[in-house]
């Protein structure tokens, strides 16, 4: 690997605990975040990674005490939607692209988070 063609970005979360070791509050950072370099605050983090050697997933869903029900549903829509677009680009798997935004599309009406209006 060419590593003067190569950047690094690092990104940075920070989970403060309570005495029981539950989420209080979440933060995250990056020098290439372009709302700025300083710690955000967020109220929930997911994050999966594919295992080069064992081919396995390894996965960290962390949410604050304070996220609300609604703001979980909208939080996994969103979630879902942009995997849907990962795979998408990553395979051009345009049919089950389809049937993956279809789900999505249903889990928006029977979250509330699509309605007539919009």
């Amino acid at each position: 690997m060419n590593n003067e063609s190569n950047t690094k970005s690092t990104i940075e979360v920070e989970v403060e605990l309570d005495k029981d070791m539950m989420p209080v509050a979440i933060r995250w950072k990056s020098e290439a975040n372009p709302q700025g370099a300083d710690f955000a605050e967020c109220k929930a983090f997911s994050l999966a990674l594919f295992d080069k050697e064992y081919k396995d997933t390894f996965k960290i869903d962390l949410w604050t005490k304070e996220m609300q029900v609604v703001e979980m549903d909208r939080f996994v829509f969103q979630t879902l939607r942009s995997l849907g677009d990962t795979y998408f680009k990553a395979t051009k798997n345009q049919d089950l692209a389809n049937e993956m935004q279809m789900f999505v599309d249903h889990f928006g009406r029977r979250t509330g988070i699509i309605t007539e209006e919009n």
